[in-house]
């Protein structure tokens, strides 16, 4: 009998004892608990050693101390008031007795009794969907009172109507953080499943976990790099960024790619594509089943795309004005030369489509109209709604950071990274901490995941340029915002627009998308696909999944548009494409890469294989 059919047959029939939480081999557990030390040490020594080599330096103390002087702000509110905090003290003591009583009530009458829950798990909660939770009172009561508390936690922020939204905000995050973190779900004597592997395997899991930890840390150089995925099973051109084309023009900043034509004749309008410098172009290139360049291509167009840079200490005085003179015009210069087209599409990705933005303030009032239509896909250029990233945003946060990036000219990868993930924490971080350190299991092969993994360095001045001037002040809306030597404003920006926003993205939120589109001086297709970040926008016509609506023009309130928005079914690229072609369908030959400009190699090119 397979371990699935065992698995299966078990969660069908409750067990008649509580033998299968008693260790059969205390002699071979007692074994693995000193191995599992063993690789403990391994792990401890990991990440010692760096930091006596002065190679790493902690700053740990800074992200913990504004998230203790938030917590103790918002303390401070319910402690002000007796009654108020006599109130609060009372609802959570109300709310255990509510456990309390039910998990009495549940033992008088047997396990097999109906038990009435206090607190049930939000709709999608994967935390406790073993059946033990509910079956066995022991594990029904911590999982009720782990809820019961953080919910309290929760309504203590949303009631506390004396601080100011920035520290509210701040304060719900870190709450949610802290309830992540101490789940019954992430400990082996409070989760039954983690129990009982453990049990069952005499502790072999915890072996392989500290092992595996022990890699993670070393990988690291001294800091955890969480897998997410198998990684060795993905190499970037081999089986990740495969469509066929060159590299036809490099910069300090950027290498230009040209990708190979697929149709005997194309559009006119080349396509330029800027992605963000936060992780790397790929994303829209993953696999052929997958890639939005590879379709782009299979559509007419001629795509370039920008490949930036892993910025390292060369790189510490690029700021925007850099990326935008040695990345988006030196690709506009390159598609000129190369294909003789003074007229281009262009797109723009996330933070991609945020510097494109700028750029086309600029541009216009330079009077360079070599742009004739921008997609923005999940593109912030007003950041009254920017979300939960604006949690890392204040004048403390941003000279801790800058002070720290200008020691060595750039933001480490890990650092984006880690706070990306937080943003989902209950997705990105537990759940895999609990599968490969605590249950023993390597993360299965996942292409999406590998590529979260590749993280980027951040410019130093690139990267305190964005925060201030968009972020922490939102100068670009607001129309303060100087690149060489200009002020802009986007109302400037007449072409046509395609905004793109994901129904469930995290990073750039619907809201906040959907306010921008205000801003600009022109016309405005606004489309809003289903799920995240990144699902939204890959999603190819042939995995006929999810769905987009189509409205009016994006004015007014966001619930306005939503409630008379047209649904439909599967990808939304088709939809652009069309778009494309009503303002330029002229096609011309096919462009082979490398006519005019002599290719520097093939696609993807050698800036994105630099790992961090």
């Amino acid at each position: 009998m397979t371990d699935k059919k065992k698995e299966a047959e078990r969660k069908e029939s409750p067990p008649s004892s509580v033998e299968q939480y008693v260790i059969s081999d205390p002699d071979r557990f007692a074994l693995n608990l000193a191995r599992m030390i063993e690789e403990a040490g391994k792990a401890a020594s990991a990440w010692v050693k760096p930091r006596e080599e002065g190679v790493r330096h902690d700053v740990v103390a800074e992200p913990v101390a504004d998230m203790v002087k938030t917590l103790s702000k918002l303390t401070e509110y319910w402690l002000s008031d007796p009654t108020r905090a006599v109130e609060a003290q009372t609802r959570l003591f109300s709310g255990y007795m509510e456990v309390w009583t039910n998990s009495l009530r549940r033992l008088g009458e047997g396990d097999e009794a109906a038990a009435e829950e206090s607190v049930k798990p939000e709709k999608g909660d994967k935390r406790f969907q073993d059946p033990e939770w509910g079956r066995n009172a022991f594990f029904d009561f911590l999982k009720q009172t782990y809820l019961v508390t953080s919910r309290w936690a929760n309504d203590l922020v949303e009631h506390a109507e004396g601080l100011d939204e920035h520290t509210k905000h701040k304060a719900s995050f870190y709450v949610k953080q802290v309830a992540n973190a101490i789940s019954p779900s992430n400990f082996i004597l409070t989760n039954p499943e983690l129990f009982r592997e453990t049990v069952a395997s005499n502790g072999e899991n915890l072996v392989a976990g500290m092992k595996m930890l022990a890699e993670d840390i070393a990988a690291g150089g001294g800091e955890l790099r969480l897998r997410q995925a198998d990684y060795s099973r993905f190499a970037i051109g081999k089986n990740l960024a495969m469509t066929p084309g060159k590299v036809v023009a490099r910069s300090e900043l950027a290498e230009i790619i040209q990708y190979d034509p697929a149709t005997e004749k194309v559009l006119k309008r080349p396509l330029l594509i800027c992605p963000p410098w936060i992780n790397k172009f790929y994303i829209l290139d993953l696999n052929p089943q997958k890639s939005f360049i590879r379709w782009a291509v299979e559509q007419g167009h001629s795509v370039f795309v920008i490949s930036w840079v892993n910025p390292d200490e060369r790189h510490g005085r690029k700021d925007w004005e850099a990326y935008i003179e040695e990345g988006l015009r030196f690709a506009l210069d390159t598609v000129e030369k190369e294909t003789g087209e003074k007229e281009v599409n262009a797109i723009g990705y996330c933070v991609g489509g945020t510097l494109l933005a700028a750029a086309l303030a600029l541009f216009a009032q330079e009077g360079d109209e070599r742009i004739k239509t921008t997609t923005f896909l999940t593109t912030q250029v007003d950041f009254t709604y920017a979300g939960d990233l604006k949690v890392f945003v204040d004048e403390d946060q941003i000279s801790a950071l800058e002070k720290s990036m200008n020691e060595k000219g750039y933001l480490e990868g890990n650092k984006m990274a880690t706070a990306f993930n937080m943003l989902r924490s209950g997705d990105l971080i537990w759940p895999y901490v609990v599968n490969n350190y605590l249950r023993g299991k390597e993360p299965l092969p996942f292409d999406l995941l590998y590529w979260n993994s590749d993280s980027t360095r951040m410019a130093a001045a690139n990267h305190s340029y964005y925060l201030r001037n968009c972020y922490l002040e939102n100068n670009l809306s607001g129309g303060t915002m100087e690149l060489g030597g200009r002020k802009l404003s986007l109302s400037d920006i007449t072409i046509p627009i395609f905004n793109q926003a994901s129904r469930e993205d995290h990073i750039a939120p619907l809201r906040s998308v959907f306010f921008g589109s205000r801003y600009f001086g022109g016309d405005v297709e606004f489309l809003l696909a289903g799920s995240g970040h990144i699902a939204g926008v890959v999603n190819p016509p042939a995995a006929n999944k999810y769905q987009y609506w189509t409205g009016a023009r994006p004015a007014g309130a966001l619930e306005d548009w939503l409630a008379s928005a047209h649904e439909h079914p599967g990808s939304w690229w088709p939809y652009w494409q069309s778009w494309i072609e009503r303002h330029d369908n002229e096609r011309v030959p096919a462009r082979k890469p490398g006519k005019k400009l002599k290719p520097l190699g093939d696609a993807p090119g050698a800036y994105v294989t630099a790992r961090v």
